[in-house]
């Protein structure tokens, strides 16, 4: 259920884009929507009330002032660029067992009732796990709901993207049997077949990777995003670094800790 911020008016979400991540392997989905939402300068307008992730609290993670850094988040908080009609929800909290659909239920019922016109979701998938059609070209992967395919499948086919490919259902007894497989991805399988079953337009980017340092997959994957969405264009176009047209959230300084204390020396 979403809960707009104290004082806000209900917000209209219609014709938005609705953008979230999958709480996936690498977090590369988390860390591409912080991207989005610190280079955007999107604006808190609400939370969302669920069950289903495990309950956190801290601090802002967007902060760029000492006035603003003891603003609060908790696991599941609503964005806006109305600039842009780009709506974001940010999960910071992995799901608690046996709540996936209920979640994705909730997500879509929502969508539905505030008439989003459709769902990007960001997500990661185990490169260990690729078959061997997955192991040739990029690592960038998209999934189209039927609703959406017809608008804009000539579109990400001139990307820097492919489609994810399909895999047998059961291997080596019926290879006719295809399935979209998605291995450490999370949410990501259920809420795409959820969307295709009612005929909610939605489109998956993921990429294959593996855990670690995965801010760079995070950078390859909002590019892949802004390739198709325009959200942010580079200072200086003749840069070859597309990283640098992303701001890095203040966050991020201890996404690996604080160091090790000087007293050890």
């Amino acid at each position: 259920m979403f809960v707009p911020c104290e004082g806000r008016a209900p917000a209209d979400f219609k014709g938005c884009t609705l953008l979230m991540p999958a709480v996936s392997v690498g977090n590369v989905g988390q860390l591409a929507v912080d991207l989005v939402i610190s280079t955007l300068g999107m604006s808190k307008v609400g939370y969302f009330y669920t069950d289903c992730l495990v309950p956190m609290i801290g601090n802002n993670p967007y902060a760029t002032t000492e006035d603003n850094a003891t603003e609060l988040c908790i696991n599941a908080e609503v964005y806006a660029a109305p600039s842009k009609e780009l709506v974001v929800i940010q999960l910071r909290s992995p799901f608690i067992k046996n709540k996936y659909r209920p979640f994705c239920q909730t997500i879509l019922a929502w969508v539905k009732s505030c008439e989003f016109a459709k769902i990007v979701l960001l997500s990661s998938s185990h490169a260990y796990q690729r078959n061997d059609q997955q192991l040739h070209g990029t690592s960038l992967r998209y999934l189209l709901s039927p609703t959406v395919e017809k608008m804009i499948g000539d579109i990400m086919e001139r990307l820097s993207g492919k489609e994810l490919e399909q895999v047998a259902a059961f291997p080596g007894v019926n290879d006719d049997d295809k399935v979209f497989y998605v291995p450490g991805g999370g949410i990501t399988k259920l809420l795409f077949t959820e969307s295709c079953s009612e005929g909610i337009p939605m489109v998956v980017l993921l990429k294959f990777c593996s855990e670690g340092d995965n801010i760079p997959d995070a950078l390859a994957l909002v590019d892949y995003l802004n390739e198709w969405l325009h959200l942010t264009t580079l200072q200086n176009e003749s840069s070859t670094l597309k990283s640098s047209r992303w701001k890095i959230p203040s966050s991020w300084k201890l996404l690996f800790g604080s160091g090790l204390p000087p007293a050890l020396f």
